[in-house]
């Protein structure tokens, strides 16, 4: 029986904090809040674990351009009803002065569950992050993309980057977010599985020891998803601009069809052990965008802007096919202005050079923050 060809449709999922609009500190959001947004949103909005977070999903997408459609409006009707209650959302991973023992998770049976299983770890996650998720119908193919596909997770990282402040203070990380979320357990770089049968094996181990439900307590950099065919990117920071929310989703789209493409010619990216992939990924969590990542198989260090232009090379194909070019190509716009790690330590120095304190140009950053959320809406 042949293998299905892969639609490669696309999913989105965001996690955004509210903040009060004159303090500019996380705030709860409302019970009428939530109501109103699950009732305007129908099924792409939910709570998170902390009551200053809300999460949105697209619904399933052919591409860039319905998910570019699906975000404006979740994203526009999540602020327009924030601003009733004086709130406001933003879309960086981590707050730059909040301070996590502050906040309260949300009273639901599976947070209540949470805080029970992982104790005083999942307190500190004041964090939010990205998930796309592209649909690969055949289970086995699902596991041989994963694994390849894990080499790009760094790359990916680099250019979400949106957390380098935490408490209040400027952490040197561009990617702060990682630090908290990889206290969790069963995070991290995913195992490469020879198949769906290894992969399904590992997971029911855990199952039939009552340590895990199922699969969704898994909170690899990049799984098979527990509840749809695909297989989910998280390994990104949230980005407060759309533009570069749809650039990620765009590049893990066309990674994945250019992975497939390979496999149809018989061909497929190298797989390298996660120790080496590790080290990338480090590399992009503190430095972002500005030293670069190892080429392992030319054994060297290449500056972003070669990678940038190897990566738009590599998937032009794909991008077109895909009809998201102009969001692959977004990926210089994203190098020359930097990432959002860098642009709000730009409006903090900004700040700092006006005469501001150190609060209040963490201030002056929330509303960096929120402006780049409103900017494409």
């Amino acid at each position: 029986m042949p293998i299905p060809k892969p639609d490669f449709t696309i999913g989105v999922e965001e996690e955004y904090l509210l903040v009060d609009l004159d303090t500019l500190d996380l705030a709860p959001a409302p019970s009428e809040l939530m109501e109103r947004c699950g009732a305007e949103l129908e099924g792409r909005f939910s709570p998170e674990f902390l009551n200053c977070q809300v999460e949105i999903g697209t619904k399933v997408c052919a591409g860039v351009s319905d998910a570019r459609a699906e975000l404006q409006t979740l994203r526009a009707t999540v602020a327009r009803i924030a601003k009733d209650y004086n709130l406001a959302p933003i879309a960086a991973s981590c707050h730059p002065f909040s301070d996590w023992r502050d906040q309260h998770h949300t009273d639901k049976e599976r947070y209540n569950n949470l805080r029970d299983d992982l104790a005083g770890v999942v307190r500190r996650m004041l964090i939010c992050g990205m998930h796309v998720h592209v649909g690969i119908p055949y289970p086995d193919q699902r596991i041989d993309l994963m694994n390849q596909l894990s080499y790009f997770l760094p790359h990916l990282l680099a250019l979400s980057a949106s957390s380098p402040f935490w408490q209040g203070e400027d952490t040197g990380l561009s990617c702060y977010r990682l630090t908290v979320f990889d206290n969790l357990p069963r995070t991290g770089l995913p195992p490469q599985f020879d198949g769906w049968g290894s992969y399904e094996r590992s997971v029911q181990a855990l199952v039939d020891l009552n340590l895990i439900e199922d699969s969704s307590k898994i909170w690899w950099d990049l799984r098979p998803s527990a509840r749809f065919p695909t297989i989910e990117a998280r390994i990104c920071d949230v980005s407060p601009r759309l533009e570069t929310t749809l650039t990620l989703a765009a590049l893990i789209q066309c990674l994945t069809r250019m992975l497939w493409r390979l496999s149809q010619q018989n061909q497929r990216w190298r797989v390298y052990d996660n120790f080496l992939i590790a080290e990338n990924r480090w590399r992009a969590q503190r430095y972002g965008l500005s030293r670069g990542l190892i080429d392992f198989g030319a054994r060297q260090i290449k500056p972003f802007d070669m990678l940038i232009e190897e990566m738009i090379a590599l998937v032009a194909e794909d991008a077109e096919v895909l009809g998201c070019t102009a969001e692959i190509e977004n990926m210089r716009s994203i190098l020359a202005h930097g990432n959002s790690a860098d642009r709000q330590r730009a409006a903090y120095q900004d700040a700092i050079q006006a005469g501001d304190t150190p609060h209040d140009a963490l201030k002056s950053v929330v509303k960096h923050l929120i402006e780049e959320f409103h900017a494409d809406l």
